[in-house]
């Protein structure tokens, strides 16, 4: 088998030498070669942890793990629900000689994540409370970890409770923390409860920054209230609080939503002259403003801007033209434009353009998409597989949707058949097929 290492460039490794002798591995096989490869195998838990153990023991690439590739194993782990794999995992690497156990935090943090993700909270909390305790992270950071990791998987009560259900709380609640509860209620949407929240910091004399109004003014603008934003957005910097460019592209975004893109245009440009420097998503904000009006020659002008101004476009400035353009041999002309200039596509670029493709009934570009997806190393999930299955069964190729749907079952990706296809699950007989052979 392969794997990617950086630069694009692959190299035969089998993995039947991970418990045998090898030679020093290539100079070329580093810490973001393993992070990359560990990345394609995200949804392959077994050979994710496989290539893991290899590349960090001598007989194999001997490169020590470092907080990004381990926490991107524990990630993994995870995903697949082997919690007590991911934990066993990041206490292995608990080495009390090291002296400061932060190496750690990113790993423990992914934990956190996919337990929350999981909603297995009792299990969040206990990993706080015991897991973090036994490596001393047991701390404020750890504590704004889980409340993050609860707020982003939308539970947000639960992390309300952990904070204000008990007195004294755990830890001090300063800024941060009420920040993150305002990202936790803005992301469910409960508008009532995060105004409430932000007019009891001011009760509660908790200082608001510049992070606590920029999560507000996003919030008035996805609650329908964009000239809110807006208002808030001068009120900050009456007050003088120094604007930074996350809080530009936010009031851009809510001026664009409340008087249109040329408008955005305007406050773009007074950003460049009160001298804050754009960023890739400023010019996203805008170039997804043109195309959402159907100006899509002015967007790809806006885009050259971009690269005047040193910003390259990344998968969310193509996400922009593939969401709202209607010509599917310009949208196909344009992803085989990002793969020619090495714009990596993410799986949920491929999974738009594969349901782009498929409503519009074209199969040719959906397995053009497919075929890219393979050659760029990334394993299908279940969401492009199910996209894929979609698109066939529309054109009425229920064999081959089949096929599909028995590869996806096979890989663990589906935890049934779907029905329309009447796929077996693998190595199982049907009941009719184990009453006739008298096992029932």
């Amino acid at each position: 088998m392969l794997f990617l290492v950086r630069h694009h460039r692959r190299l035969a490794i089998p993995f039947s030498t991970l418990h045998a002798p090898a030679p020093t591995p290539p100079s070329s096989i580093d810490a973001a070669a393993v992070l990359e490869t560990l990345s394609l195998y995200a949804n392959d838990w077994r050979r994710a942890l496989d290539f893991f153990h290899w590349s960090a023991s001598p007989a194999g690439a001997n490169l020590p793990a470092t907080p990004a590739t381990l926490a991107r194993a524990v990630d993994i782990l995870g995903k697949h629900f082997e919690f007590p794999l991911a934990t066993s995992l990041l206490l292995s690497h608990h080495d009390p000689a090291r002296g400061d156990p932060a190496f750690l935090r990113p790993a423990l943090r992914a934990l956190l994540n996919r337990l929350a993700a999981a909603n297995l909270i009792n299990d969040a909390v206990s990993a706080f409370e015991s897991t973090a305790a036994s490596i001393g992270l047991r701390d404020e950071a750890s504590f704004h970890l889980l409340i993050d990791a609860l707020c982003d998987h939308r539970r947000i009560d639960e992390a309300d409770q952990l904070c204000f259900g008990k007195v004294p709380p755990p830890f001090p609640l300063g800024t941060k923390t009420h920040n993150l509860l305002l990202r936790g209620w803005a992301k469910t949407r409960a508008w009532p409860r995060l105004r409430q929240l932000w007019l009891d910091m001011d009760r509660r004399g908790v200082a608001k920054d510049l992070h606590s109004y920029s999560i507000y003014m996003d919030a008035l603008a996805k609650s329908g209230k964009p000239w809110k934003s807006v208002k808030v957005f001068r009120e900050m910097k009456q007050k003088g609080i120094t604007v930074d460019v996350v809080a530009y592209n936010t009031a851009i975004h809510a001026v664009g939503q409340a008087q249109g893109v040329d408008f955005a245009v305007r406050l773009y440009r007074q950003m460049v002259d009160a001298g804050c420097k754009p960023n890739t998503a400023t010019f996203n904000t805008v170039v997804k403003l043109f195309c959402k009006q159907g100006r899509f020659k002015e967007g790809y002008a806006f885009v050259q801007q971009m690269h005047k101004a040193g910003c390259k476009p990344d998968v969310l400035t193509y996400h922009c033209f593939f969401q709202y353009l209607s010509r599917p041999q310009e949208v196909l002309g344009l992803f085989e434009k990002m793969l020619e200039r090495g714009c990596k596509p993410r799986m949920d670029t491929y999974v738009m353009l594969i349901k782009r493709f498929g409503r519009w009934g074209f199969l040719r570009p959906v397995f053009t998409v497919w075929k890219a997806m393979e050659e760029q190393g990334l394993s299908p999930d279940a969401f492009a597989y199910n996209a894929l299955i979609d698109a066939l069964l529309q054109k009425g190729m229920v064999d081959l949707a089949r096929k599909y749907d028995e590869e996806m079952l096979a890989k663990g990706l589906s935890p049934k058949p779907r029905k329309e296809l009447g796929t077996k699950l693998p190595g199982t007989e049907s009941d009719s097929d184990n009453v006739l052979n008298g096992v029932l």
